[in-house]
């Protein structure tokens, strides 16, 4: 704390102009690239290890710290989402394999521990616990794959946040670790041959910020050592990311392509040692969506099919057959292939609800969400044809239902493990209204609004607004207990599905991305332009946010509109877009925003580039800019960057924050209860603080 105390004082002896913040020193290095030229007063901070980066990062937290115990004064809403998270109701444990897993937080103080069971009325068996094995509260569980006959778990865990995993295996008969160990895994899942072994993508970066070079997938057969595991594909030269799995004594390779390479199809028989690969599918439509492998066949969809839908065909490509056909405006937003049923889960701007199918297509049932809610598929009991299925909304947490395919009976499933609790507030409490706004291209963009029935809608509500519109990523209700909280200290919530994303089928992604990408940040302004005119707020009353690509969403919408908000608060996000791909698994971005070696397509991201257009004579909106020092999906050089040239200029009037988590990564502090509450609870504290004054 001493240490701590010194380096404030120091770097407070010049303040940034009238802000109370510690300065960051300039200096001045020029960026070139085609005809644009840049001076970069903060390109030191790339380099995020030095002494004196970390000195700047720890005082800027000292200051973070002391505001938020001022503002912790007037609003402290730690124990109450504490209280809601208690009354709230949890999902059923989901099924892989014979078993039943699920995790649970037994000391609010260390890591979730995962238990499994052989029926859902049995008591839970404790089979993992990250703690005990590393003795350490910044380890958690980040996967878990049962072996084919269910003997063995490989699980893999993360240390302090970071995207480099380790895999482990437990005995599921004896309970017991076994001597096995693979580390420096990124970016994978674990799929197994048999009992016998598992593929793995192996990583071999030596910085952890550097350039991703994860290329090759290795086959580890058990109780061999890592160093003796096979290479099976190695994909250095194309450097391509790629998925893979198993099924059916196969294993399937499936390499991204771009707009220059197109996908690699592959599959290999697990019946030797060989994996000689073999390509499928070569003859059909250039793009097409690989959904999966069952009974010999393979099922896909076809990229002129916006909506989605679903086809199959043999591993040559022929005998091609159309099993679920496009449901215009309602997006197929996944397929679930089980024995004997393809469970299809569609939204539309009123409802969410699932199609079911046989194989050959034929439909059998449809089930509906109540109360405009979403849901996730458990599992499917093949012997009873009961669908498992938990529903939830923004403000309603999980309930559990079992639904018969064949009958079509549904009812609510409890258990001795799962007994029925009153809900947290009625079902009605809070009004929920799902409409669109048209943006200034005349695009119709869905919105879902968010407050307490009977608030008044008298334009001067505190309002947040959410988006996240990348990469082709459907957005779904997400239960957050501290949303309930600020809803009910009068709050608006409203969350846009805005152009980038895939809510509306792959051209409402494709018209949100690369030479279009400015779309995205431009419905993202209109929704808030919106929430204005309708009288829901002002823009003194007006918060934006969002995380990752969303963090980029809210550092353009403030440099590009800094009039229209009140409070700003981008996480984990991308803010030089000039070094973007320099880093990590940023060079896997160039489709989404563009190629900094075609000029057109630099110039388009640079024209947004929220760390480039900030201008000398603008007070920005009072920002909280979160990072994390262990982020090595979207390095925290980014919000260091963007906050020392947000601070130091004279214009800026209103406050702007930096808070860097430390032991964590993109996904924030959540290794534990009391992490992750504690977090949530700082964000809607700041942000009902500084639009309430």
């Amino acid at each position: 704390m001493k240490k701590i105390l010194l380096l404030l004082l120091f770097f407070t002896t010049v303040l940034v102009h009238s802000q109370n913040f510690p300065e960051a020193k300039k200096i001045p290095t020029t960026f070139k690239k085609h005809q644009f030229s840049y001076q970069d007063d903060y390109s030191w901070m790339e380099k995020v290890d030095y002494a004196e980066t970390k000195s700047w990062v720890s005082a800027e937290n000292v200051v973070t710290d002391l505001h938020m115990a001022e503002v912790r004064k007037n609003y402290s809403s730690f124990s109450k989402i504490k209280e809601y998270d208690f009354l709230s109701t949890y999902s059923i444990p989901s099924k892989k394999g014979k078993y039943f897993y699920a995790s649970y937080r037994i000391d609010k103080n260390k890591p979730a521990t995962l238990f499994f069971k052989k029926s859902l009325n049995e008591t839970p068996i404790e089979i993992v616990s990250p703690y005990k094995i590393y003795n350490d509260n910044n380890v958690q569980l980040s996967g878990y794959y049962p072996s084919k006959t269910s003997s063995i778990l490989a699980f893999s865990v993360t240390k302090d946040g970071s995207d480099m995993r380790e895999i482990r295996f437990v005995n599921l008969d004896t309970r017991k670790n076994l001597e096995d160990k693979i580390t420096n895994v990124r970016y994978s899942n674990v799929s197994w041959h048999k009992d016998e072994g598992v593929f793995y993508k192996k990583n071999i970066n030596a910085d952890r910020f550097a350039v991703d070079s994860t290329y090759q997938l290795y086959y580890h057969k058990i109780g061999n050592l890592q160093e003796e595991d096979k290479l099976v594909y190695d994909g250095s030269v194309s450097k391509s990311p790629f998925g893979f799995f198993t099924t059916d004594q196969k294993l399937f390779i499936i390499e991204a392509g771009d707009d220059e390479k197109p996908k690699k199809y592959l599959y290999t028989s697990l019946e030797n040692d060989d994996y000689d690969l073999n390509s499928f599918c070569e003859n059909l439509e250039p793009g097409f969506e690989f959904l999966d492998y069952s009974k010999g066949r393979i099922y896909f969809s076809k990229p002129s099919f916006d909506w989605g839908e679903i086809r199959s065909c043999d591993l040559n490509g022929k005998d091609e057959k159309t099993i679920v056909t496009q449901i215009y405006g309602n997006l197929l937003i996944n397929s679930y292939f089980y024995k004997d049923y393809i469970v299809c889960k569609y939204r539309n701007l009123e409802k969410t609800y699932m199609l079911i199918y046989d194989y050959d297509g034929k439909y059998i049932r449809k089930f509906e969400a109540p109360y405009g809610m979403d849901f996730k598929v458990n599992y499917l009991d093949s012997e009873t044809s009961n669908l498992f299925v938990t529903f939830y909304s923004y403000t309603i947490s999980n309930h559990n239902y079992k639904l018969n395919i064949l009958t079509g009976e549904n009812n609510p499933y409890f258990n001795d493990f799962n007994k029925p609790k009153p809900t947290l507030f009625p079902f009605d409490y809070f009004e929920t209204k799902v409409t669109t706004y048209k943006s200034r291209d005349n695009k119709d963009i869905p919105i879902t609004i968010i407050y307490k029935k009977g608030l008044k809608l008298d334009g001067n509500n505190p309002t947040l607004l959410e988006a996240y519109g990348g990469f082709g990523v459907v957005s779904n209700p997400k239960y957050d207990t501290g949303i309930l909280y600020f809803l009910e200290k009068g709050g608006v919530y409203a969350y846009a599905q805005i152009r980038g994303g895939g809510e509306k089928g792959k051209k409402w992604h494709n018209d949100g991305k690369g030479l279009k990408k400015m779309n995205t940040f431009n419905d993202f302004i209109d929704g808030g332009e919106y929430l204005i005119k309708e009288n829901y707020t002002n823009s003194n009353k007006l918060a934006i946010t969002g995380a990752s690509q969303g963090g980029l969403l809210v550092g353009v919408a403030m440099t590009q509109r800094p009039e229209l908000f009140k409070v700003a608060i981008p996480k984990f996000g991308i803010y030089d877009m000039a070094k973007f791909g320099e880093y990590s698994a940023g060079k896997f971005w160039k489709e989404e925003y563009g190629d900094i070696e075609k000029k057109d397509e630099f110039d388009t991201f640079m024209n947004y580039s929220p760390y480039h257009n900030i201008k000398e004579n603008v007070n920005y909106p009072i920002t909280m800019i979160v990072t994390s020092e262990n982020d090595d999906r979207v390095p925290p050089l980014h919000s260091f960057k963007f906050a020392a040239k947000l601070q130091n200029r004279v214009a800026q009037k209103n406050p702007i924050f930096l808070k860097t988590l430390n032991n964590s990564g993109h996904s924030g502090k959540i290794s534990t209860y009391q992490n992750y509450s504690e977090e949530r609870a700082s964000f809607f504290d700041f942000l009902l603080y500084h639009l309430n004054n």
